[in-house]
């Protein structure tokens, strides 16, 4: 498989993908590539495809809004490849299954079609959307996503703030519930964290490390470059 999987669209300071173009640039190849745009984690598809084409015609890139298509799984079997934004992982889980997109989307990327996402993106790419960070706004009719990765991810993971008097949860206190109930292993994955998968290589890239988590044991830290491959 061929995918680029960013903990978040937007980095402080910069523009809508601006901090992983290079990433993208790498990911969907030399020449004007047709690519599709996953728009559903947001209500308004028409704006958010929109910002998607012009941040991909900056690259070189033809993109188009999977909505767009009165036939979206004929689209998806021609696309040279697929951006799904993010936004709410709840909404976006449930349209590509109410849309009959999850198994037809899951096939292309298995055969090689390349595949970025951000954020929801990125959560939808895991077995589950257990790790998401989101509000279940609707009830998709499953938790099952497109398992294209072994593990799962957190994006947009944060470190307990020392010295906080906020008495909730933190993220990691979060990851430990799941654990207490799931076996899959949990990449927090901070801003600006990338994972890039490539045939039977899974490498961590970005400015920061990511945190690791795996049921009966201690989180830990992974340095950026690393290879992910032995979660799975």
């Amino acid at each position: 498989m061929n995918l680029l999987l960013v903990s978040n669209s937007t980095q402080f300071g910069g523009g809508y993908l601006e901090h992983c173009r290079d990433a993208l640039v790498e990911l969907f190849g030399p020449g004007r590539r047709s690519l599709l745009f996953v728009p559903f984690a947001l209500a308004d598809h028409d704006a958010y495809a929109a910002r998607a084409r012009t941040a991909f015609a900056a690259m070189g890139h033809d993109c188009r809004g999977l909505h767009d298509f009165a036939d979206p799984i004929a689209a998806l079997a021609s696309a040279d490849g697929v951006f799904v934004g993010g936004g709410n992982t709840f909404r976006l889980l449930d349209q590509l299954w109410r849309r009959g997109l999850i198994d037809p989307l899951r096939a292309r990327v298995r055969a090689g079609m390349p595949y970025a996402g951000a954020s929801a993106g990125t959560n939808v790419a895991c077995p589950t959307i257990k790790t998401t960070n989101d509000m279940p706004i609707v009830a998709p009719p499953s938790f099952v996503a497109l398992g294209l990765l072994p593990f799962q991810i957190n994006p947009h993971y944060l470190d307990p703030e020392r010295g906080s008097t906020h008495m909730g949860e933190t993220r990691e206190q979060r990851i430990r519930e799941f654990h207490e109930e799931n076996h899959v292993a949990v990449l927090g994955l901070r801003e600006g964290g990338m994972i890039r998968v490539a045939g039977a290589r899974t490498t961590l890239h970005g400015p920061r490390s990511a945190r690791l988590f795996q049921r009966g044991e201690f989180a830990r830290e992974l340095a950026t470059g690393c290879e992910l491959s032995f979660l799975g």
